[in-house]
């Protein structure tokens, strides 16, 4: 076991379903590799998003470059700023990550970004990171709808702060998501119950395998890196 260490952050209030799949096989891969990682569930956590105090950006301050919000993220955000990987995971909730996740994400990286010119990073490491979708809607969907329109840019807008901030993440994927254990139960007329179970049996352990090779691929590059 190497001394490197991926944080993996589920977005997802469900534990056990895809995103959380998604999650573990990124583990399992990197774990392969030597890693060490730990699977954040931000379902799990009492916080809340960013509450425009400023105390991260006052000069001399206490917490300058820091967040001041005590509770229950605040010991895990300076774990992770010095972790040697970051993964972001999140099912697509009305074309955008969870509101968890949004406020997961102002709370980490608005106390790294500098106001100054060119809005630079002051994060103690610049490590690797990924990020992972998982969404009921198909993949032409996704890109055209989602990522296509100018009007729909919160996605691109999300990654580019963990850009900014750390490194460009990798995207993962997994698209048109089983939803339901039985569909006959709920009002669901604009999806086909067996198309969906012919996708997460054909599909589905296909991105499980890319999320396991992606682990594998951050790890070995992090144990090559040291």
């Amino acid at each position: 076991m190497s001394d490197k260490k991926i944080f993996i952050v589920n977005g997802s209030p469900r534990k056990n379903w895809n995103t959380a799949k998604m999650c573990k096989s990124f583990a399992d891969g990197a774990g392969s590799k030597g890693a060490a990682t730990q699977i954040i569930n931000l379902y799990d956590i009492d916080f809340k998003g960013c509450i425009s105090c400023f105390a991260c950006k006052l000069k001399g301050g206490a917490y300058f470059g820091r967040c001041a919000c005590r509770d229950g993220l605040t010991a895990m955000l300076e774990e992770i700023y010095h972790a040697d990987g970051l993964v972001l995971a999140s099912p697509i909730y009305l074309g955008d990550v969870t509101s968890s996740m949004r406020a997961f994400v102002e709370r980490l990286i608005f106390p790294l970004l500098q106001y100054d010119e060119r809005h630079s990073s002051i994060a103690p490491k610049r490590f690797k990171t990924a990020v992972i979708y998982t969404m009921n809607v198909s993949e032409d969907y996704f890109f055209n709808e989602y990522l296509g329109r100018k009007e729909s840019d919160t996605l691109r807008c999300f990654e580019s702060f963990i850009k900014r901030i750390f490194t460009e993440p990798q995207r993962l994927y997994a698209f048109d998501t089983y939803q339901f254990t039985d569909y006959d139960k709920y009002v669901v007329e604009c999806f086909d119950k067996n198309k969906k179970a012919k996708q997460r049996e054909e599909q589905f352990p296909k991105d499980l395998q890319a999320a396991y090779d992606a682990g594998a691929l951050m790890a070995a590059s992090l144990c090559n890196d040291a």
